[in-house]
């Protein structure tokens, strides 16, 4: 802990400096990481250029990670932070619609909730979803970093949703990650860049339950330490408000298109290295599976 506080507060120019070389580090040393990164941005059509750069980026992620939780305050989010075409998210809150803001494993996905709790947390407080750590001194640390006053945490289990679900009806937002793979029941098989992907159902089950607008942030990492910039978006197509079997699988191909339009946006930045496509327990998995994702 001590050396990552120490880290936290060096400069945020010198943090992606060294962060890029960590990301080439891992890249170098795991046979695992470099298979998988590889498949996936293959079934994407990503070029080498930006499969390169997206093992650099996700170092970067990590090493401004102490700086985020530990330095960065409001202001300093204010001040390093861009917003483009946030007029719909404004809308929505000015009319005290309840969010789901979805965000993917895309640049710095941690800042994007960050950011809007320091543009819009007096306004509308955001709940953000999260997979708490296995070992407990780190997982104790991870809440108390990632904890403020205007962004409570709630775990990936039952008593996170609900207490989601909490936040929705009182006309506040919540914050979760499209492309992390669910827990077996939770989730259906989806297309995702023309692969089988397990797909949460909770985003559209939110929505479906609360009424609340969708809308989707992309958090850009400027380079040399420059900042960030935040793309707001909307779904390509409404969910479907049913809720049979049928109803569920259109709301997350509706969703993994939606993802796979943002993330080709900028594919440099997103982390091809993520096991997307991993099964969960149990789960029944689909014949039609691209070699190296098992």
């Amino acid at each position: 802990m001590f050396l990552v506080r120490w880290i936290s507060g060096w400069p945020l120019r010198l943090l992606h400096a060294v962060g890029g070389g960590l990301g080439w580090l891992v890249w170098l040393l795991s046979p695992t990481y470099r298979r998988r990164l590889r498949t996936n941005a293959d079934l994407a059509g990503v070029p080498a250029s930006a499969r390169r750069r997206s093992i650099a980026e996700s170092g970067r992620m990590v090493a401004e990670t102490p700086w985020l939780w530990l330095r960065a305050t409001n202001d300093d989010l204010v001040r390093k932070v861009t917003w483009r075409n946030p007029e719909a998210l404004e809308a929505a809150i000015a009319e005290r619609r309840p969010l789901v803001i979805l965000t993917p494993h895309m640049g710095s996905f941690e800042v994007a909730a960050r950011a809007y709790t320091a543009r819009f947390g007096h306004l509308q407080p955001v709940t953000v979803l999260y997979r708490p750590a296995r070992q407990r001194a780190l997982r104790e640390f991870q809440e108390q970093a990632r904890r403020r006053p205007t962004m409570p945490t709630a775990p990936a289990s039952l008593a996170g949703v609900r207490q989601m679900l909490r936040a929705l009806k009182k006309r506040e937002s919540v914050g979760l990650l499209p492309d992390q793979v669910p827990p077996d029941g939770q989730g259906v098989w989806a297309p995702f860049f023309g692969q089988p992907a397990y797909t949460m159902t909770l985003a559209a089950r939110l929505t479906q339950q609360t009424g609340a607008h969708c809308t989707v942030l992309r958090c850009e990492r400027l380079p040399r330490g420059a900042g960030y910039v935040i793309h707001s978006s909307e779904l390509v197509r409404p969910l479907p408000a049913g809720t049979d079997a049928a109803s569920q699988l259109e709301a997350a191909t509706i969703i993994n298109e939606t993802m796979e339009q943002v993330i080709l946006s900028d594919p440099g930045q997103y982390l091809w290295g993520y096991n997307r496509y991993k099964p969960p327990r149990a789960a029944d998995i689909p014949e039609t599976r691209a070699e190296g994702n098992e």
